[in-house]
């Protein structure tokens, strides 16, 4: 299996080629965006299949089509989001509720942002510890916990609008957990949520809204490491094919989590995430995977 590394940075996509990448675009756009780990199905299909894995480095720019996907859904929150506090920062109403929105989503990208440059170079570098699948499987079985603890503790009475920038805080220091593969950063920062109070379908959507600029500077990061790869006019199309696949999948992702968390609860993902997270510990200690 030929080496995915390039300048350090691990680029095993590339010599995967289109049709396995838009394989994986379908895998990656779907499981961003639930909560139930990107990372370890990114990991787990490549090797069922016996392909090579594509690196942390195409997880991490797949961010952009969930970016996509997550700003058509919440379009109209994002743009009164963004309209609305520039608005009032032009007027100087820092009182205004966009204005305090927009703030509570800084404050809740710092954590992520500070460990995500911190960490970059242990979760890039070819053959990361961190991404071994024993990893991903205990921490796949953790976020289960927590998330199964959500449910049976939580309130599920809260909306978006009565959200405090202590709630930004802490859904954000939760988001910065899902830099260890397998934690998942819509699982971590949905159970932060959910403990908080907030009700399913709106704590799933605090969870997108603040994770916007989080999404959005994974993506340009890696897109610019990838600049120094030194990638060819076939390795950038062969992202580009990834990155479209992932933002329609993306898309059909949200609409999915947004209707069982508005009809059900979060169980299914709780009993998935625990079923997946037994099965890659297994599978390692009996050598089917490794």
């Amino acid at each position: 299996m030929a080496s995915g590394c390039s300048n350090g940075l691990d680029v095993g996509f590339v010599s995967l080629g289109y049709a396995k990448v838009a394989v994986l675009g379908v895998v990656q756009g779907i499981t961003e965006l639930l909560p139930i780990s990107s990372t370890a199905h990114m990991r787990i299909v490549p090797a069922l299949l016996g392909w090579q894995d594509p690196g942390s480095a195409f997880s991490a720019a797949m961010q952009l089509a969930a970016l996509a996907a997550v700003v058509s859904y919440f379009w109209a929150d994002v743009r009164q989001l963004t309209f609305g506090s520039v608005s009032a920062l032009v007027r100087r109403d820092f009182g205004d509720r966009d204005f305090k929105f927009a703030v509570a989503i800084v404050l809740a990208t710092i954590p992520i942002a500070i460990l995500g440059l911190t960490l970059a170079p242990l979760l890039n570098a070819c053959g990361s510890p961190l991404r071994s699948l024993t990893v991903i499987g205990w921490a796949c079985i953790g976020m289960a916990i927590l998330l199964a603890l959500a449910e049976l503790l939580a309130k599920h009475r809260r909306v978006v609008d009565q959200a405090t920038w202590w709630d930004a805080i802490i859904v954000g220091l939760a988001q910065a957990g899902a830099l260890i593969p397998g934690v998942s950063r819509s699982g971590s920062s949905l159970t932060a949520a959910l403990f908080l109070g907030f009700r399913r379908d709106e704590a799933a959507r605090y969870s997108f809204l603040l994770g916007l600029p989080a999404i959005t500077l994974a993506g340009l990061k890696e897109l610019w490491e990838l600049r120094h790869a030194a990638l060819g006019f076939e390795g950038w199309s062969v992202l580009g094919v990834g990155l479209v696949v992932a933002s329609v999948s993306a898309f059909v992702a949200i609409w999915g989590l947004m209707r069982i968390m508005e009809r059900f609860s979060a169980w299914p993902f709780v009993i998935y995430r625990a079923a997946l997270g037994a099965f890659l510990i297994t599978a390692v200690a009996l050598g089917i995977l490794s």
